[in-house]
This record gives C-alpha cells, sequence and structure tokens, in this order.
C-alpha cells in the first residue's frame, strides 16, 4: 500500500500493528503540510517529540538566523521511531491536546 503526500510517496511498513490511529492499518487520514525533522524524545507512549531547523532572514540587520520548531506526532507500533532517528511527518486531525502529526517513515537511522 502507497500512500502519496504532497511530492511524498510512502510505502507502508513491512510490520503490522492493531493501532486505530495508523495511518497504514488503522483509520486516520493524512493531510496537509508535511515536514522532515529528527527525533529529539521518545518517552512518552506513542508520541515522539520531532525537530527541524529552518533559516529566516531578519531585514531589519540584513543578516540570518536559524530558528528551531518542535512538535509532538503520534508513533505507530508498525514505525516505531527511536531518538535520533529522521523521520517524515505529517498533519492529521488532532489525537490530543499537542498532537496533530503522525509519523509516515523512518528516513534515516543515525
Amino acid at each position: 500500500m502507497v500512500i502519496k503526500i504532497g511530492t511524498h510517496e510512502v510505502e507502508a511498513p513491512e510490520k503490522e500493528c492493531s493501532d486505530v490511529n495508523c495511518p497504514f492499518h488503522g483509520t486516520l487520514s493524512v493531510r496537509g503540510r508535511s515536514f522532515e525533522g529528527v527525533v529529539k524524545s521518545d518517552k512518552m507512549q506513542r508520541t515522539v517529540s520531532v525537530v527541524w531547523k529552518r533559516i529566516v532572514k531578519i531585514p531589519k540587520y540584513n543578516r540570518y538566523m536559524i530558528e528551531k520548531s518542535k512538535v509532538n506526532a503520534h508513533n505507530p507500533g508498525c514505525v516505531n521511531a527511536k531518538a535520533g532517528d529522521r523521520v517524515l511527518i505529517t498533519e492529521c486531525r488532532p489525537l490530543s491536546k499537542t498532537k496533530k502529526f503522525v509519523v509516515l517513515k523512518v528516513v534515516s537511522d543515525e
């Protein structure tokens, strides 16, 4: 099974899971924005914190600054991302107060 999100085509993981909030084996639909970032923390149950950096220009000083964004994302059992992994996350419906993204795949292990 392949899910197409914007310019990304994501293959379904080989491992099966019984998670209702899994975009591959459950009923969760994905839409909206997608980002690639690094998993900072995986200490929560089925949740990871993902961080990514971007460069922003400050016009007043004609300089650039690095900003970081951090979001919590749902980590299905079939994907099982760990701290330090580079992952692809995408937007979904709100799963809790802070979780509005889901991990689609692990791009690379570090």
